[in-house]
């Protein structure tokens, strides 16, 4: 081999050496993902770093399969879940000034009335809740029972039914809101006298197309019973010593109960029923209470410790995971979440702003 013959041999080799080189060091296997595919997201701290979230005691259940979802993308933030009543865990932050990086209330209407504009600035509606009566395949009647004849049944003699303490329960002082609301919406009004009215001391009065129910010393008889937390009348309706429960959907889902579904217009779900909701009033355990929808608020508290991180949480809550997360528990995520007032821009795209 003579020495041009093998010059043009090296250079041969040293281009097919280049070549392969580039080929495997720049363009990444389709089948592969970048680094940059599988890190966590941007705004990860890279320190340990933790989340306190202050929620509704009915959000216990989701929210904890939302921490999981959380802590996976974000490996070094050990969030924190604190569950409690709204008003109560509203006021910690409000007035003993304690320190929470996301507030989610059972009722949004709580963030605008306590909170802004001092404690927030900005909130979102994401989910709603439902008033539902729950039962069970033993219970009487219940291949009958439906959304058009569940108050019919109610008051047969040989059904037992219940609801929670108006005085103590939210569910409670509900009930008979609901049952009041079935009078305007069913065109009978007979239904509140049928169920409630002959079977407890709780009257309804009416004064220019507005209701007043007073509920302060309900006296249950007959076959109605009013016991005070509703997680006792999940336990009497699976056992069966209750026929049918008011419940949340979100309980009746989480403990595999069937429940009866009722129209929007009387199962304080909707905000577009406010107005309707709201002629129905209740005299009960700590003044008088308006009909309203159970519909969930968050925000990120003004005095958060860290805001990115409970911003990046209510992003993670109303997104896809959040909604998947909301609907497999029971209570139907609204989409898109309702914003209201200063949202920030990493929701906007997210959100449905409000006046």
């Amino acid at each position: 081999m003579n020495r041009t013959h093998t010059v043009l041999v090296l250079i041969a080799m040293l281009c097919t050496a280049v070549f392969l080189c580039g080929c495997t060091g720049t363009e990444p296997d389709q089948g592969q993902q970048t680094p940059a595919a599988t890190a966590t997201p941007t705004s990860a701290p890279a320190e340990p770093a933790t989340l306190v979230v202050f929620h509704a005691g009915s959000l216990a259940s989701p929210f904890e399969a939302l921490e999981v979802e959380f802590e996976a993308a974000y490996p070094n933030v050990d969030v924190q879940l604190h569950p409690g009543g709204s008003t109560a865990i509203v006021k910690e932050i409000v007035e003993l000034d304690k320190h929470a990086d996301v507030l989610a209330s059972a009722d949004y209407a709580l963030i605008p009335t306590l909170m802004v504009p001092d404690d927030a600035t900005w909130y979102v509606t994401f989910a709603k809740n439902t008033m539902v009566l729950t039962y069970t395949d033993q219970s009487l009647y219940a291949d009958e029972i439906n959304a058009d004849n569940w108050y019919e049944i109610l008051a047969r003699d040989n059904v037992r039914w219940a609801f929670s303490d108006p005085n103590i329960d939210p569910c409670g002082y509900r009930t008979p809101m609901v049952i009041q609301l079935a009078e305007l919406h069913y065109g009978d009004d007979q239904i509140f006298e049928n169920t409630i009215g002959e079977n407890s001391n709780i009257t309804v009065t009416e004064q220019d197309g507005e209701y007043l129910i007073n509920s302060n010393n309900p006296e249950p008889n007959g076959q109605l019973s009013i016991r005070p937390k509703s997680v006792e009348l999940v336990q009497m309706v699976q056992s069966g010593g209750l026929d049918y429960a008011w419940e949340y959907r979100s309980v009746a889902v989480q403990n595999d109960l069937k429940f009866v579904e009722l129209p929007e217009a009387i199962d304080l779900s909707s905000i577009e029923y406010a107005d309707t909701y709201a002629l129905v009033k209740e005299d009960c355990g700590g003044g008088i209470k308006t009909a309203s929808p159970i519909v969930y608020g968050v925000t990120v508290p003004t005095n958060a410790d860290n805001p990115d991180l409970g911003l990046a949480f209510v992003e993670m809550l109303i997104g896809e995971t959040g909604q998947g997360i909301m609907d497999e528990q029971g209570q139907p995520p609204i989409i898109p979440a309702g914003g209201y007032l200063e949202v920030p821009e990493d929701l906007s795209s997210l959100v449905e702003q409000k006046s």
